[in-house]
């Protein structure tokens, strides 16, 4: 049985954004260049990765379209073989704070990494926190590999961990700046 990992609150883009994360993620941009507009951890026993990045707005007015939109988007980026969407669910902030309710989208990709004969298995836990004011949209996203090549992959142990520190993450999501959009 897997040990459960504590988490903690961490700063994101600068403070602009809180939220908890496991301690024991790699914050990538210590190991090399990231974009201003994302934010990037590694888990370091498997292959899971966390994004947070910043995109403009997509014109879909529904919050099911805006988030598929956004699912599609990182399919067509991965060179996805096939994608699939498995449920969409909106978690309510109900905390009194203005950050925007989570639209939680859950699914899996068929992703082929460089000179590999079969495409990696990859399970995707992708939130979208539309900030109508600023033009914004917050996209998190937890990649869960559960069958792969290179060895990163995770059993169904390891997929219901990560499932566990998305939905922390989520919960405690907030922005506390929204300068960060500016």
């Amino acid at each position: 049985m897997q040990q459960e990992v504590p988490s903690s609150e961490r700063d994101l883009f600068g403070g602009a954004i809180k939220a908890k994360l496991p301690t024991t993620l790699i914050d990538a941009s210590d190991l090399r260049q990231i974009p201003d507009t994302q934010e990037v951890f590694l888990y370091p026993q498997s292959g899971i990765s966390v994004i947070v990045e910043i995109l403009e707005r997509v014109e879909a007015t529904d919050n099911t379209d805006a988030v598929r939109f956004h699912f599609d988007s990182l399919a067509h980026d991965n060179s996805a073989e096939s994608s699939q969407s498995d449920s969409i669910v909106i978690i309510p902030n109900d905390r009194g704070d203005n950050t925007p309710s989570a639209i939680v989208l859950t699914g899996s990709q068929k992703v082929p990494k460089f000179n590999q004969s079969a495409a990696d298995d990859v399970r995707i836990l992708m939130s979208l926190f539309r900030v109508e004011t600023k033009n914004a949209d917050l996209v998190v996203t937890f990649n869960v590999p559960v069958s792969s090549q290179d060895g990163g992959a995770v059993g169904e142990e390891g997929w219901r961990a990560a499932k566990s520190d998305f939905e922390n993450m989520i919960r405690s999501f907030r922005i506390v700046d929204y300068g960060l959009f500016a």
